[in-house]
């Protein structure tokens, strides 16, 4: 998808963004549901002020970053380019995912959900005292136990 079909697509929903550079950041209040989409465009950023689903996106290029305010749905994907940081507020749902390159790292506010791993959760016991889950998850991805 090059930028101006995913432009198109943003001001045919009547999604605000703006911008910077050679990004674009997606500025909508609410939620942006994308999930008719297969990819997007390098650069895009999601700063939007509820969830993001695009559950329907096959692929996912370098340099898309969620800074969201709710979950982010991912439904479809089977893996995720290296450097993918998640840094919204909610859940990050995975649910085809079959591998995590070396790179991709979870800090959302909410769960992690993961073929095949169930729940991710930080507020759940874990048996090593200072460990919490996310951080274990993100130590798993970095030694390429998912590859």
């Amino acid at each position: 998808m090059t930028r101006e079909e995913f432009i198109e697509r943003l001001d045919r929903k009547d999604y605000s963004y703006k911008i910077e550079g050679d990004k674009i950041i997606v500025t909508y209040g609410g939620d942006v549901y994308l999930n008719n989409l297969k990819t997007l465009p390098p650069g895009v950023e999601f700063k939007n002020g509820g969830v993001v689903n695009l559950s329907g996106l096959e692929t996912l290029p370098p340099g898309v970053a969620f800074k969201n305010k709710g979950n982010v749905i991912l439904s479809a994907l089977k893996t995720l380019p290296s450097g993918v940081e998640f840094e919204n507020s909610g859940g990050v749902y995975l649910r085809s995912l079959e591998t995590l390159p070396p790179g991709v790292h979870f800090k959302n506010g909410g769960s992690v959900y993961l073929k095949g791993l169930e729940w991710v959760e930080d507020n759940e016991e874990i048996k090593i005292e200072g460990v919490g889950n996310k951080r274990l998850l993100n130590l798993m991805i970095k030694r390429e136990l998912f590859i």
